[in-house]
């Protein structure tokens, strides 16, 4: 079993060999770990869950059961990509869950961004039970913890996997990629015959929007949010700036400015542009965008996005500032 301690004679994860010997011996301390049992994995589709569902599904193959929760805060477009690329393609065993107004509902009125991660947090594993108990022999939860989160688990990121969970949880986790930094992960992704899209996916924070549609969330501003962020996706695949910039989101805050529209005032709120590099997670740069694409993605989402009147660009590096806004 691994310990939290990533030791210091561990060799970072470049190259496809390191990787296949990573993979092998992981595969190996599944098995032993598991043996005939069944494991449930939260397979949001992002790089570490998708990385952990393949490796694990070359381990253990049926045994893994995937459940992928709509929880109304996804992207655009996001559950429907997870259903087509691991059920459609990878034929995994998977269960998609539409949680949508279940959550929402319990975020309702709720403005502290500690109390939100809380929520959705916990909802996510009533979730997780509620699925386990309609299947036999799940003892285990798989999960794609890295290694940043381990080391930011104390009090900086509640909201990622390691803070989330209740001190009752049943089920014993499965974590095999937890003392791997993003870039090793994404190596052992591509060693593992994942797709590239899927390889260099964005990140994606458990709460997903949730901790970007800042304060309460209101669904006209979620909807507004999902809207906006899509627009600056298509934009920067289009410009090659998606294939350069590590991370890249839209975050709307709970808060609204007086703009013209239709010659008349109206109040709306403003996008914030977050646009940063990294390899691990721990620090970050700022992504400088060319002004030319910047006035077409302000142009597009304050003409296409409904209730959005103003672009603000985040060049707030971390430190100081986190990578999400909460």
């Amino acid at each position: 079993m691994q310990t939290d301690v990533r030791p210091d004679s561990m060799q970072r994860i470049t190259t496809k060999e390191l990787a296949d010997a990573f993979i092998t011996e992981q595969i190996a301390q599944v098995r032993a770990q598991v043996g005939d049992k069944k494991v449930l994995l939260a397979l949001s589709g992002g790089v570490d869950s998708s990385v952990v569902a393949a490796l694990l599904i070359k381990a253990i193959g049926k045994q893994l059961v995937c459940v992928h929760v709509n929880h109304g805060l996804m992207r655009k477009g996001e559950s429907e990509n997870v259903i087509e690329v691991f059920q459609n393609q990878l034929d995994a065993n998977l269960i998609y869950v539409d949680a949508t107004d279940r959550f929402l509902d319990l975020l309702k009125g709720v403005d502290e961004p500690e109390k939100k991660r809380k929520i959705i947090g916990g909802e996510f594993i009533k979730v997780f039970d509620e699925e386990a108990e309609k299947l036999t022999d799940i003892k285990f939860l798989a999960q794609g913890t890295i290694y940043p989160d381990i080391l930011e688990s104390d009090g900086v990121k509640a909201h990622h996997n390691v803070g989330g969970l209740p001190e009752d949880m049943e089920m014993e986790l499965v974590e095999p990629v937890k003392l791997l930094y993003k870039d090793e992960v994404r190596v052992v992704g591509s060693a593992l015959g994942l797709p590239d899209e899927m390889v260099y996916r964005q990140p994606f924070p458990g709460p997903g929007l949730g901790v970007r549609c800042l304060g309460a969330i209101t669904r006209d501003r979620l909807h507004a949010l999902r809207e906006a962020d899509a627009i600056l996706r298509e934009e920067f695949d289009k410009c090659g700036l998606a294939g350069k910039v590590w991370q890249y989101f839209i975050a709307v805050p709970d808060m609204k400015s007086v703009g013209v529209k239709d010659s008349k005032r109206y109040e709306g709120w403003p996008a914030i542009i977050r646009a940063v590099n990294t390899t691990d997670a721990m620090t970050a740069t700022i992504e400088e965008i060319p002004y030319d694409i910047l006035h077409k993605i302000t142009n597009r989402i304050t003409n296409e996005v409904d209730g959005i009147n103003r672009v603000l660009l985040d060049l707030t590096p971390k430190p100081i500032g986190t990578i999400e806004w909460e």
